[in-house]
């Protein structure tokens, strides 16, 4: 462990804009949600009319969980925040774990670092240590604000610390994927995945009731602390040791390790490269084919789970007379699963700009590690380097938005009876989130060819246009500051008229991003 307080500063100084970037916007987002359930819904009747509507809504409790007390405003502030609240200090933990573990090693400064008087286990554990106090910070401050606005202090305590210790767990799940591979794309991927199958699991169980499901997700057991709603406090306990066991399997696999290496070896290739190896578009096809296959398969797998859940939220209507009065003059039941499905394909092209900006972001990667540099020391210009990774950024997102909306809509076809009507428009809904996504490519691009340095800031921005989408009206933000996402303007489909304008000023948008950061690429020297 020698030398663990100096690479605790050393990362702090490192990520001295990233941290408080995440603290702020985690804060931010749930405080905002207490702040405005509580002018929202003011009477405890309209507060359990609420709930009353959610436990008749599978498909609700399958994107936002289950609410276990609708008569307080702490109870519905569990409900809509802890989800979103969650996934953001996962994300934020296999980041930051993989940044500062794999991350280094693949680029040699872990060699290097290691030279000096420094303990083998002290890279991980500075990692960890400022992963893990940055997740205790959130929590304390989550506390400190949501008694403020004068909740109930137990409620407070168990909220904050049951997204305290989800982000603990799943600094514990990079910790261990960053050891079974040699590469951090690979690392962060398969932490990715262990998160969304968190999300599936805990989105199959509440939206089904078979508890089983949900106590199989870490993020499940955020909700079963039971906030404001009779708390739980061993579930904390339960997650506390998890993250203690996850933290112990990594230490035994780094020891047993070379540095620099994974556990698992990596396949060797062929004796001869096949033909299409010889230009920038095959290679490009070649280093990310695995990822396009991975998020392909995801999507088909989230999209027949909630095409399975849409024809359930018509069922919400069914012993509520007023509802269904409302809905009967707007379409009906048919017009509140639309909405259902229209807000999930939403989140679909959310998630499929993570690929568009990964893919981009491919080429920062090939940079840094100098591997580009032996690619245009041939006859190979930028622009066409470039533009080998481009086309599976920009092409990439076509199939894998296509995928969704066709599981998506043959499971849902399937269950009300016609899947060939529901087969094609949801996929083709689901390709008008495409010039949102390539929008968030460009962006990328552009900071890559003009600003190397900056490139996390497309992920930050991608995280901006979430919360922006999923919690603007609730914080009831102005207008204009919600239309800085631009998913703001993509027509809401199915159920809405589709409008040609949106989407092609914001196609242009994205080729003129592309246009100026490949410019800026040419014009630049290389890492």
């Amino acid at each position: 462990m020698t030398g663990t307080r100096e690479l605790i500063r050393l990362a702090l100084r490192q990520d001295r804009v990233l941290l408080p970037a995440w603290i702020l916007l985690i804060t931010a987002a749930v405080t905002g949600t207490a702040s405005a359930i509580a002018e929202l819904y003011p009477g405890m009747t309209q507060r359990v009319a609420l709930g009353v509507t959610i436990g008749q809504a599978p498909a609700i409790q399958a994107l936002t969980g289950p609410v276990f007390d609708s008569a307080s405003v702490g109870g519905l502030t569990a409900w809509r925040a802890t989800t979103p609240a969650t996934v953001l200090v996962a994300l934020m933990s296999v980041f930051l774990i993989t940044r500062h573990t794999r991350a280094e090693e693949e680029s040699g400064r872990a060699e290097l670092v290691g030279s000096c008087p420094v303990g083998r286990q002290a890279l991980p554990a500075a990692a960890l240590a400022v992963a893990m106090g940055v997740n205790l910070l959130i929590g304390l401050l989550l506390i400190v604000t949501m008694t403020a606005l004068g909740l109930p202090g137990a409620g407070a305590i168990a909220y904050g610390l049951a997204i305290t210790v989800t982000g603990w767990l799943f600094c514990g799940v990079a910790a261990i994927t960053a050891q079974l591979t040699a590469h951090a794309r690979t690392a962060n991927g398969a932490a990715l995945a262990v998160l969304g199958l968190a999300f599936l699991l805990r989105a199959g169980g509440d939206a089904s009731g078979v508890e089983a499901l949900s106590w199989a997700s870490p993020l499940g057991w955020a909700q079963r602390v039971r906030a404001f709603a009779g708390e739980r406090w061993w579930v904390l306990a339960l997650a506390a040791l998890t993250t203690a066991l996850l933290i112990c399997v990594a230490a035994a696999l780094n020891a047993r390790r070379d540095l620099g290496a994974g556990l698992l070896p990596p396949r060797r290739g062929p004796a001869q490269a096949p033909p299409y190896l010889n230009g920038p578009f095959g290679l490009a096809w070649r280093l990310q084919r695995g990822a396009l296959l991975g998020w392909t398969l995801a999507f088909a797998v989230a999209g027949a789970l909630f095409g399975a859940l849409a024809q359930s939220v018509g069922e919400v209507i069914r012993g509520n007379a007023q509802l269904a009065q409302i809905l009967e003059r707007i379409g009906g039941a048919g017009a509140l699963v639309d909405g259902f499905l229209a807000t999930v394909i939403g989140l679909l092209g959310l998630v499929a700009s993570g690929f568009a900006v990964q893919s981009v972001l491919r080429l920062h990667a090939e940079e840094t590690s100098s591997r580009a540099e032996a690619v245009l020391a041939g006859a190979v210009p930028r622009s066409r380097w470039a533009a080998a990774h481009l086309i599976v950024a920009f092409g990439g997102p076509v199939v894998i938005l296509a995928t969704g909306g066709l599981a998506m809509g043959l499971v849902h076809g399937i269950r009300s009876g016609d899947p060939s009507t529901h087969l094609l428009s949801l996929a083709g809904a689901a390709w008008v989130q495409l010039p949102a996504v390539w929008v968030l490519a460009g962006l990328a691009m552009l900071l890559y060819g003009t600003q190397p340095r900056l490139v996390s800031a497309a992920w930050a921005a991608l995280v901006v246009f979430a919360l922006l989408g999923q919690l603007g009206e609730v914080l009831r933000l102005p207008e204009w500051v919600q239309l800085l996402s631009p998913y703001a303007h993509l027509p809401q489909v199915p159920g809405g008229p589709i409008e040609a304008a949106p989407l092609i000023w914001l196609g242009g948008l994205a080729l003129a991003l592309v246009g100026l950061g490949v410019a800026g690429f040419r014009r630049r020297d290389l890492a």
